[in-house]
């Protein structure tokens, strides 16, 4: 049976380690999958992600939720790849790198 836009591939099962990966959809969950894809997801889950929301409501997401929790790396790509505003990117950034985990990766 193939695929519909509200089932989730097996393949982004692994980012879902902490849940009940079967009561998971599409439709219900997709403010939590889009979140943890962006965070953690590999290159494949981000594909599968892009191919469920269009570039202007991934940017919408990426605003509404200030970086989405996103580490500085992923918002500067989301940045150029989106045409995210600049100055909003930089609070993100900025936000990021003050947070204690983001405190963790600077040199």
């Amino acid at each position: 049976m193939g695929e519909t836009k509200t089932s989730l591939p097996n393949s982004i099962n692994s980012f879902f380690w902490d849940y009940d990966f079967q009561d998971l959809t599409w439709m219900s969950d997709r403010d939590l999958i889009t979140s943890r894809l962006l965070q953690a997801g590999d290159w494949r889950s981000i594909c599968w992600l892009r191919e469920q929301i269009d570039d202007e409501e991934l940017r919408g997401w990426i605003i509404e939720h200030k970086g989405g929790g996103l580490s500085p790396r992923q918002l500067r790509y989301w940045q150029v790849t989106l045409e995210l505003p600049s100055e909003l990117v930089d609070d993100w950034v900025h936000a990021a790198r003050e947070n204690p985990w983001g405190l963790r990766i600077r040199k």
